[in-house]
């Protein structure tokens, strides 16, 4: 039987003269990608829990250009599809060595794919619309997106579709496992053969170059809010399945796309799973062991010999992008918890200082929440540490409950990240015996900016630092793609900008023994709560973003657009 082509093509990274594409077959084959001027690539198809996938090196670009490429199984052509009605996927190459070349990120979070027709009727999917406008020409005025920027929960493993949850009930499933919800591997798989079949999708990944992280609910709601919520969650007698089947398909779906050509090769699980003749076993004992070596993440010693890092980096152009990890490595013992392990975070100051203009952080919770919430959540987690059990407890309790568990409830993390921005603003290498990277002081980047999604709504924020940081840093948050907010919360979430509120949340704070803030920050734009996309652009020196929501009849219009360093003062301006 001939192999079939289920999901992708997937462009992921363009780098240079090459490209990687990903794709899923229905059985084993060689795959092929032929582009428009030469350029090629294969790989034989790899094997887990009865599936096939393949990640191509195509190599020969021309800088530069663009190439329409198709896609061969086993030299039988299975990409474009016949009689599509979509332009042709193509490779975009930047020119090698123009720096002045803009660069434009497209970000965002949430895409839920579950529709309730008689109870919840989702507004218009932003990413449907984005392909649409691609497909129309529409972005060829103001240039194309160099990177398609995924900030988290790309599926959602705990709110599955009706047609997914339908599937269950026919499948036979342990009797402890959650009625409306996915665990085994080959059940996550069908999340994404829903989400990434969908036609303006399909044809959208297939030409725009995608980064991704997860948050949540690739795994679970609220996955990794804290020490206990992990224990519980062991408990369960289906989560050693749910975790490693999760973190499994997360590396095959997301993660092995986001490494660039050099780095493919040299990742210790790709290796193992090419080599293997069935990587299913390589895989289940891959995710399984991630999930544990969370429990050493505040050893530095123990982590940096064990700890697998999703955390990655890239350059295009003279823009430096860091995605971070912000769920699967967090530090979760009581009095010591951070974002990120100590040896992650190592690595973190070195990608943050570099021969760029601009410095973006990929982080799927907002570094900079709404003032009121953010004193909230440090309020809490000061409480959550009290040697007083009963009110530990309580914090805890709440913590769990009304999901505190943003950076501000990483205080450790929130504080270090502030002072890593203010330190690079100001051209400081660092100071104390800080791993910042070699060499002398050096000129501040033209702007830092922290591009997040998880909280379902979208707006644009500037850090106020003390004078002597240079350089504007700002917080992006453009979520959800296709999802919604609940109506009773959004008078909340705008009062978290309020000062009244804000200041009784601080004062709480303050009165529970936290230190004056290292920086404040004040609302540029927004909050909106409809579907939305945010892009990032980067000309010169100057960078400027845009977030758009989607219209009923599911177009795209501007709702906010803000100058990020373009002011005489080094100020934005929202509007």
């Amino acid at each position: 039987m001939n192999a079939e082509l289920l999901i992708g093509p997937v462009l992921r990274r363009v780098v240079g003269t090459r490209a990687t594409i990903w794709v899923e077959s229905s059985a084993p084959a060689v795959v092929e990608v032929r582009a428009a001027g030469g350029a090629r690539g294969s790989a034989p198809t790899f094997t887990a829990f009865d599936h096939h996938y393949a990640l191509v090196v195509v190599d020969g670009l021309t800088p530069g250009a663009t190439a329409a490429y198709e896609v061969f199984l086993d030299d039988r052509p299975v990409w474009p599809l016949p009689d599509s009605p979509y332009p042709a996927s193509v490779i975009r190459t930047r020119l090698a060595e123009d720096n002045e070349q803009p660069v434009r990120l497209v970000f965002g979070s949430c895409r839920e794919m579950t529709q309730h027709p008689t109870t919840r009727m989702l507004p218009p999917d932003a990413l449907d619309a984005y392909a649409r406008r691609l497909m129309r020409g529409d972005g060829d005025e103001e240039g194309w997106p160099d990177l398609l920027v995924l900030l988290g929960d790309q599926v959602y493993a705990d709110a599955p579709s009706p047609k997914v949850r339908r599937s269950l009930k026919r499948r036979r499933r342990p009797a402890e496992a959650p009625r409306d919800q996915v665990v085994t591997f080959n059940e996550y798989t069908a999340l994404y053969y829903e989400s990434w079949r969908d036609p303006e999708i399909r044809w959208l990944f297939s030409t725009v170059p995608s980064v991704m992280i997860f948050d949540d609910h690739e795994v679970i709601d609220d996955w990794n809010t804290s020490a206990s919520w992990r224990a519980d969650a062991r408990r369960q007698s289906w989560w050693a399945e749910r975790i490693a089947s999760g973190l499994a398909s997360y590396w095959i779906y997301q993660h092995l796309g986001n490494l660039e050509p050099d780095e493919i090769a040299a990742d210790p699980v790709y290796a193992k799973v090419v080599a293997a003749e069935d990587a299913t076993s390589v895989l289940r004992e891959f995710g399984a062991r991630v999930d544990k070596e969370a429990d050493v993440s505040h050893d530095p010693e123990k982590w940096q010999a064990a700890q697998y890092q999703w955390s990655y980096s890239l350059d295009i152009g003279r823009t430096r992008l860091v995605m971070l990890d912000n769920r699967c490595s967090r530090v979760l013992e009581p009095g010591q918890r951070a974002m990120l392990p100590a040896g992650e975070w190592a690595w973190f100051i070195d990608q943050a200082h570099g021969s760029y203009d601009h410095l973006v952080v990929g982080a799927s919770l907002p570094w900079l929440m709404p003032p009121g919430i953010h004193y909230l959540e440090a309020w809490n987690e000061r409480l959550a540490d009290s040697p007083r059990g009963w009110v530990a407890r309580g914090s805890e309790l709440l913590r769990r409950g009304l999901d505190l568990e943003h950076w501000a409830a990483f205080q450790r993390s929130f504080v270090a990240l502030a002072t890593l921005f203010a330190r690079i603003g100001a051209g400081d290498p660092g100071r104390s015996g800080e791993r910042v990277g070699a060499g002398p002081a050096y000129a501040p980047p033209a702007s830092i900016s922290v591009l997040s999604g998880d909280v379902h709504h979208s707006y644009v924020a500037r850090a106020d630092f003390p004078p002597g940081v240079r350089t504007p840093v700002h917080q992006l948050t453009a979520s959800p793609i296709h999802n919604q907010v609940p109506a009773v919360m959004r008078p909340l979430m705008r009062l978290g900008w309020w000062r009244g509120p804000t200041a009784a949340t601080r004062a709480m704070s303050r009165a529970a023994g936290l230190p004056k803030p290292v920086v404040r920050w004040r609302k540029l734009a927004g909050p909106y709560f409809g579907n939305a996309l945010g892009t990032l652009t980067h000309a010169g020196r100057s960078a400027q973003v845009a977030i758009e929501g989607t219209t009923k009849r599911g177009e795209l219009r501007l709702v906010a657009q803000t100058r990020l360093t373009d002011e005489p003062d080094g100020r934005g301006s929202g509007k």
